[in-house]
């Protein structure tokens, strides 16, 4: 596996890092291991509390240091990237700040002396991608480290310089050597660490391919496990919904981070004849006027793809999308230029039959259909093997509130596309994956939660009894 800098912007090679030796990786495991058993599970929460505060607040003092880092490697606009950054300080910032309430004990109603108590598993696995470097990181490291476990993360191979920049964020803010340690592992030593009793748990977000292997190891293995594999994500557009605002929403929910985005809106979909042509020339107007340029540009509005692997990609699916019948009313091809950019691309025409139609456009490539009423809208959102996120546009918000138990999905946000915030649950179901992050639930894949239950000196050997 090469980990690599390539500058998207300009195709160039900027740096190469090599895999971790197998004598390192196991001394990186035996350190982390360490550390868990002999040090950070025995810390009160207000000392792990200071260390994960004083790394959020490092993060926002060096935020264009570390939004460069993104820009750089992964073509992220450098705004996007400085929003990217803050919103890592914030989720740091809310388990520091949340972690002794969500981890008190908490006294079962139903029993006179029952307790759960929240503990930490050990030493967790994060295998995470290259779209969102730190946000990613972010949402698995304040909420475990916090809770008194320890991280071994391997990221993306295209995002090395962010990678060590957010390890670099821990050890500033005094982290214990362990605690939070970046590994640039190969495939078969990814295996051999699920494997590895020392290893509790693994969370990955990416590929429905690397999801399912990462799965099939960790149930081989009995260790728990949370997976984000994508989505294909609808946006509903009803016909009372405002058309201004709704098209500024959905070109929002489309482009943001170039269309790089699990919960991007991938799929627009507008009741009405006459609602839909009408939706579909403002959409292509907004789509139209983005302009590619460099990234570190603050005008600019239209970046690079991460790689031209994933440019690559997308030209085959908006190919294979005309071979099934479907038509490109806007893009669809290489900006010829340095670097690795697309046009916003705009299909129309993507039925059931389309390959198309069951896959996760992952740019700036989005699929408009239109359809006659409420009910055929929602078979079609629900018509897919995602089910991350989902969009609801209407004026009638009891009425978004009622289609929206009717999607099959792990996140509906009614007249916003889907959004993120330290506050909020973040997950799916089908293959979009399990488990969730963020919120108090962040906490629940990798805790004991273990029962305390207290009966007074010579009670009889079973049932409840009454403690004073």
């Amino acid at each position: 596996m090469t980990y690599q800098t390539i500058n998207p912007a300009t195709g160039q090679l900027v740096k190469t890092y090599a895999d971790i030796p197998d004598q390192d990786l196991e001394s990186a495991l035996a350190n982390a291991h360490w550390v868990f058993e002999a040090d950070w599970r025995h810390r009160p929460i207000a000392e792990r509390s200071k260390i994960v505060s004083a790394a959020a607040t490092i993060l926002r003092q060096k935020s264009e240091e570390y939004a460069h880092y993104l820009t750089f490697e992964m073509g992220k606009l450098i705004n996007e990237a400085r929003a990217e950054v803050a919103l890592s300080a914030d989720i740091l910032d809310y388990y520091a700040r949340k972690a002794a309430h969500y981890l008190k004990p908490r006294k079962l109603p139903e029993t006179s002396a029952a307790e759960l108590h929240i503990e930490p598993l050990g030493v967790l696995l994060g295998i995470e991608p290259w779209n969102f470097p730190y946000y990613q990181i972010a949402r698995v490291a304040g909420p475990q480290l916090m809770v008194g476990n320890v991280l071994l993360l391997k990221h993306a191979e295209n995002v090395p310089q962010s990678a060590l920049a957010f390890a670099r964020l821990f050890e500033e803010a005094g982290a214990p050597t362990g605690v939070y340690t970046n590994i640039f592992a190969s495939i078969p030593q990814i295996s051999a660490i699920i494997g590895d009793p020392r290893v509790r748990g693994v969370t990955l977000t990416g590929s429905e391919h690397a999801g399912a292997v990462v799965a099939e190891h960790a149930g081989r293995n009995l260790k728990r496990a949370v997976l984000e594999m994508g989505g294909s994500d609808p946006l509903i557009v009803l016909e009372d919904a405002p058309l201004e605002s709704t098209l500024n929403s959905a070109l929002f929910g489309r482009m943001f981070n170039t269309g790089q985005c699990c919960v991007g809106s991938k799929r627009i979909i507008v009741v009405g004849k006459e609602r839909g042509k009408e939706f579909l020339d403002g959409f292509i107007q907004r789509m139209a006027a983005l302009k590619a340029g460099d990234p570190e540009d603050p005008e600019t509005t239209l970046g690079p793809l991460s790689s031209e692997k994933t440019l690559n990609v997308l030209l085959h699916q908006i190919a294979r999308a005309k071979q099934d019948g479907g038509k490109v009313v806007l893009g669809g091809r290489r900006i010829d230029r340095p670097g690795f950019y697309l046009e916003p691309t705009i299909l129309t025409g993507i039925n059931q039959d389309n390959a198309i139609h069951a896959q996760e456009l992952f740019g700036p490539v989005a699929s408009f259909q239109v359809v006659e009423n409420e009910e055929a809208a929602i078979r079609l959102a629900n018509a897919t093997p995602f089910g991350l996120g989902a969009s609801i546009f209407t004026a009638d918000v009891g009425r978004g509130r009622r289609i929206a138990t009717k999607i099959d999905c792990g996140m509906v946000f009614i007249n916003q596309p889907v959004w993120t915030a330290a506050e909020l649950p973040f997950g799916g179901i089908k293959r979009s994956g399990f488990g969730r992050e963020l919120s108090e639930l962040g906490f629940g894949a990798f805790v004991n939660e273990k029962l305390i239950n207290v009966a007074p000196p010579d009670s009889p050997p079973w049932g409840p009894v009454a403690v004073g």
